[in-house]
């Protein structure tokens, strides 16, 4: 990438405010990228961004809300016995009210229909706009995802703790060493995390983090208990579907993945041996490759 992405804003009808940037060549065709859960939009890494603006593709990123510099909702976040118990308060947003920010972005930019990526609670939200909003999406492509089904993907305990369980960090140095105990566990065993890769990354986050971000991760973790087994609404998808998941994934079981697909007309499965729950630039050109090679299937 020849310069610096700058940070963008948009207020959108219903309150919100995104946080987004721009990648590549304005005019080129748009890939929308949804990241995770606590994940804000430096997850995507240099490597994969670049693979992408050099095959000729525009990229978005965008901050979800709870997360970096986009809006912070004022309700009070679940505490972590509901969270365990997947007992969301009465006022949590929902998936599928962050699909309805990912969707009223692409709308305020004038880009539809775009390809979707999206990892994680970030596929969630992906597989959402495409089931709502068919005339936006071109190709969607869903990672180390799931259906919200209980019945699949569910997380191992030891995940599970780690993620809701953790105290929140107090300072830089507490969010670093946070983001590597986690994502060291998540991360498969094929492809261990670069710890200091990971630790500038975990940093970045911490600097552009404008609220709460433990209130933040609290409240995505509502948002996806309480938006339910999304089954019988991804059979509605019609965008050609890429479904990409690893066989080591403590977070969301390999059987998401299958799931998802299964759930999908037509979906296209690959599973990664060794891959966990995590998108490591040892496999960034792979999965870019594997992206581009689906978006270049649909006709223009």
């Amino acid at each position: 990438m020849s310069s610096l992405p700058e940070d963008r804003f948009v207020s959108l009808p219903g309150g919100t405010r995104l946080c987004y940037r721009l990648d590549g060549a304005p005019d080129a065709p748009p890939v929308l990228l949804i990241s995770g859960l606590a994940e804000d939009l430096t997850t995507w890494s240099d490597r994969f961004l670049s693979a992408l603006t050099a095959t000729g593709f525009g990229v978005i990123r965008m901050d979800n809300r709870d997360c970096g510099r986009s809006t912070y909702s004022p309700s009070p976040p679940p505490n972590t016995l509901r969270q365990l118990l997947a007992l969301p308060r009465h006022d949590a947003y929902t998936l599928a009210d962050m699909a309805d920010d990912a969707a009223q972005l692409i709308e305020h930019l004038g880009v539809g229909p775009v390809h979707l990526v999206g990892r994680s609670m970030g596929g969630m939200i992906a597989q959402v706009v495409a089931a709502r909003y068919p005339h936006l999406v071109r190709t969607l492509t869903s990672l180390y995802s799931t259906t919200g089904s209980k019945k699949v993907g569910q997380p191992t305990l030891l995940s599970l703790a780690l993620v809701a369980g953790s105290p929140p960090p107090r300072d830089r140095v507490g969010a670093v060493r946070g983001h590597l105990r986690i994502t060291a566990h998540i991360a498969g065993t094929a492809y261990p995390i670069d710890e200091v890769e990971e630790a500038a990354h975990a940093g970045t986050t911490w600097d552009r983090t404008a609220g709460d971000g433990a209130a933040g991760t609290a409240r995505q973790i509502q948002a996806i208990q309480a938006s339910g087994d999304r089954t019988a609404e991804l059979a509605r998808i019609e965008a050609p579907t890429l479904v990409i998941n690893g066989d080591r994934d403590p977070l969301v079981a390999p059987s998401g993945g299958t799931a998802t697909a299964a759930a999908i007309a037509g979906a296209r499965h690959i599973v990664i041996p060794g891959m966990g729950h995590h998108l490591p630039d040892a496999l960034a050109l792979r999965i870019a490759d594997l992206v581009v090679g689906h978006i270049e299937q649909v006709p223009a």
